[in-house]
């Protein structure tokens, strides 16, 4: 099959198209044909040899990926050969083929094309997991989701909706209308001088419950200062390093949490966890449009290095996507 491997590490001109072996479903795993697949921020940190895959994942990228059921392992009963379904992968999602086991699959809703399918499940799943667990997100709440534009910012901006939150989102100047467009209350200009202030006039002083935060270090004194009282900063990012001084006093007296999620490196049993979760509580959303995922391009996967060219340059407004044929 043909698959995108990496020459080396650096930038993207070590990504190439080769052909290497196919993958074997095994026991409750599935064959995929990959229709598409999408990029995360993971896979340039990867390709630059900063996020090696965990132990025993494929190391070639791709962390989801949409396509048609091929082949059946040993015990796999949940899907028909021929389904069309999307997951959430450890790695892998670059090829013409992915093995996974089956109950990290989730149904493509009929309004979706593959493409679109593709740019589900890091970027929702991730979202609904920062939100609904360890943000504990209830209705009436203000959140503030960060990189509000990517795609794990648009779908946490658009889950927190569907939860009944007040949300503001923050991204560079140019991204702002975008962002107010996917359903934002306020958007704020991410490097304002008064940003501060801005997002405490917004909550009526009050600041923010949550935080979806993708940059840390270098805005984690800005942020810790727009959390409410009881406030809970998750952090799913690190695009503003990874070191940082936290304010322990603040943190004591308003009662603040910091918490981090990664997904990557989850247990099987964990993400099959958190997949019956989303399907559970907001799949309905997505197969009647409630919830939908944002795409900025659409290229071949030939075209690979232009696209981590695109993401690294920051340029993307949603999710770019591989198309796999």
């Amino acid at each position: 099959m043909k698959a995108v491997v990496c020459t080396g590490t650096g930038g993207p001109e070590v990504l190439t198209l080769r052909d290497v072996p196919a993958p074997r479903p095994g026991p409750s795993e599935v064959l995929l044909d990959v229709r598409a697949t999408a990029l995360n921020r993971a896979d340039l940190l990867q390709r630059r040899g900063l996020y090696p895959p965990p132990p025993g994942a494929s190391d070639i990228l791709g962390l989801e990926c949409s396509g048609v059921v091929a082949e059946l392992g040993p015990g796999a009963a949940r899907f028909a050969v021929g389904a069309r379904v999307m997951a959430l992968l450890a790695g892998g999602g670059y090829a013409e083929q992915v093995v996974v086991h089956e109950d990290v699959l989730l149904p493509v809703p009929e309004r979706l094309s593959f493409e679109e399918a593709a740019a589900v499940p890091e970027a929702f799943l991730t979202a609904s997991e920062a939100l609904l667990v360890e943000a504990e997100l209830s209705p009436g709440q203000r959140v503030l989701v960060t990189a509000a534009a990517s795609g794990v910012g648009n779908a946490a901006i658009q889950i927190a909706k569907v939860r009944g939150a007040f949300v503001i989102g923050s991204a560079s100047a140019g991204k702002l209308a975008t962002v107010k467009a996917l359903g934002a209350d306020v958007a704020l200009e991410r490097d304002a001088h008064d940003f501060v202030e801005q997002l405490r006039a917004a909550t009526e002083k009050r600041g923010v419950d949550a935080i979806v935060d993708f940059v840390g270090a270098s805005a984690l004194s800005r942020h810790q200062a727009c959390l409410a009282e009881r406030g809970r900063l998750i952090l799913v990012g690190l695009l503003g390093g990874a070191s940082a001084t936290l304010d322990l006093g603040r943190m004591l007296m308003k009662r603040q949490r910091i918490g981090g999620l990664v997904m990557r490196t989850r247990s099987v049993a964990e993400k099959i966890e958190l997949v019956a979760r989303f399907q559970r509580e907001l799949w309905p959303a997505l197969e009647r449009g409630t919830l939908s995922p944002q795409l900025d391009q659409i290229v071949p996967l030939s075209d690979v290095a232009a696209a981590h060219t695109r993401m690294e340059q920051n340029l993307n407004t949603g999710k770019i996507v591989l198309r796999v044929d």
